[in-house]
């Protein structure tokens, strides 16, 4: 078997990956190697055809093409080594990474550092367990996606969407776009799960009902799907029987929710957070495991980019200074914790002190949408710590706070994030 060795190794080619390995060797870390599955770098943004990407970190409007093509070809100017077509099949607990691909065959890489860049999948049927039969025509938003903007096949001209997610709000538009007739979209929460801007420029510019509180309740058609059942749920999301309705439609994409693809974390023993199924990490995205790093959609399913390219370069710096012997530790660790109102909050540790930092940034989603409140940050002893004043928050929407290092003394043992009301 052949084997290599380098400092850092990046497992994903996709947006994370890519700002990861640029940031790890802007600071000094001499041998990188990005390894990525797919036949070419940029990852799931090679099929987002649409706009809206980079309006934070490039402070203009492009494509996910565009965007993911100025980190490309950055990584392909460099020394970084890139190997595309190139499966990851095991990581080991002495640090080496085990992978193949046609060129090499199957291959050991040793190495110093890691980091998990390997995005996140969709949830599918069997997930949501939508009783029926097995016809052609139904799957998820992002394989629609991919026949229409990479393939050039349209799925379907009939078409229902389960779950307002960003994607199935972006293929309400794009399939609209191509003819097809979007008939509804069901949400089973009481909100859209998307982005508001999604929400607007993608239904209501185009008069794509959305039900809220709705789902599929059965799927017909034996060969090709012939219509689907939906109903109203109730406040358990259990289907009220009376309110079942047929609708003929030759398509079912589901926009149901992503997961962090996590199989190789679980292998090496990375602990995951129960809410967002990705590794619980402290602010320098560092795992339970002291040399491997997570960031990006496979630590937390981000709602833009841009975001996922902030949190990357977080984890590419912090991998370069745990190569170069540079992390400073606290004399006490600090646990952060969501409290009311809050799903899950990242990083789950503050860990480290180092003297030229001076914020820490905290990134949470709330359990439901509100208006015209503040997120409190509060201490062991209920001091509030920060405070911020949102005027309206939701699911779909990523809330990042920034909290001075300077309030976070050897006192400070846990942190709590919540979600409290304006007075007045």
């Amino acid at each position: 078997m052949k084997k290599l060795s380098y400092d850092l190794v990046i497992i994903g080619g996709g947006p994370a990956g890519l700002a990861a390995a640029l940031e790890a060797r802007r600071n000094n870390v001499e041998k990188i190697l990005v390894c990525e599955r797919g036949s070419k770098l940029g990852g799931i943004l090679e099929q987002c055809i649409h706009n809206g990407f980079g309006l934070q970190y490039f402070k203009e409007e492009l494509t996910g093409p565009e965007y993911a093509t100025r980190f490309a070809k950055k990584v392909l100017a460099s020394d970084i080594d890139v190997k595309t077509d190139t499966m990851v099949l095991d990581i080991t607990e002495d640090k080496k990474i085990i992978a193949q691909n046609g060129v090499d065959g199957l291959f050991e890489v040793e190495t110093k550092a890691c980091i998990l860049a390997m995005g996140c999948r969709e949830r599918t049927r069997e997930a949501i367990t939508i009783p029926g039969d097995r016809p052609s025509g139904v799957m998820t938003a992002g394989a629609a996606q991919r026949y229409v903007n990479v393939n050039g096949y349209l799925p379907g001209k009939e078409i229902v969407i389960l779950g307002s997610g960003d994607i199935g709000l972006i293929m309400a538009r794009r399939m609209t776009f191509e003819g097809a007739n979007v008939k509804c979209v069901c949400e089973v929460e009481p909100f859209s799960s998307g982005l508001v801007r999604n929400k607007v420029q993608c239904l209501d510019d185009f008069g794509i009902p959305l039900y809220l509180s709705h789902t599929v309740t059965k799927i017909h058609g034996k060969q090709r799907l012939e219509g689907v059942s939906i109903a109203k749920v109730d406040e358990r999301k259990n289907p009220i029987p009376e309110t079942e309705v047929y609708v003929p439609c030759d398509t079912l994409l589901l926009s149901v929710g992503l997961i962090p693809e996590n199989e190789l974390s679980k292998s090496v023993g990375v602990t995951l957070d129960r809410v967002t199924k990705g590794a619980t990490v402290n602010e320098k995205r560092l795992t339970n495991i002291d040399w491997i790093f997570a960031c990006g959609n496979v630590l937390q399913v981000h709602d833009l980019v841009d975001n996922v390219t902030e949190e990357a370069e977080i984890a590419g710096k912090a991998a370069a200074e745990y190569i170069h012997g540079e992390l400073v530790k606290r004399e006490n660790p600090i646990t952060v914790q969501p409290g009311d109102n809050i799903g899950y909050v990242v990083p789950q540790r503050i860990d480290y002190a180092n003297p030229d930092e001076k914020v820490v940034k905290l990134y949470m989603r709330v359990r439901k949408p509100d208006e015209q409140v503040f997120m409190v940050v509060k201490d062991d002893e209920g001091n509030v710590v920060a405070k911020f004043k949102k005027d309206t928050i939701a699911p779909g929407s990523m809330v990042s706070l920034s909290i001075p290092l300077m309030k976070l003394t050897d006192t400070v043992h846990t942190l709590t994030v919540s979600v409290e009301k304006q007075e007045g």
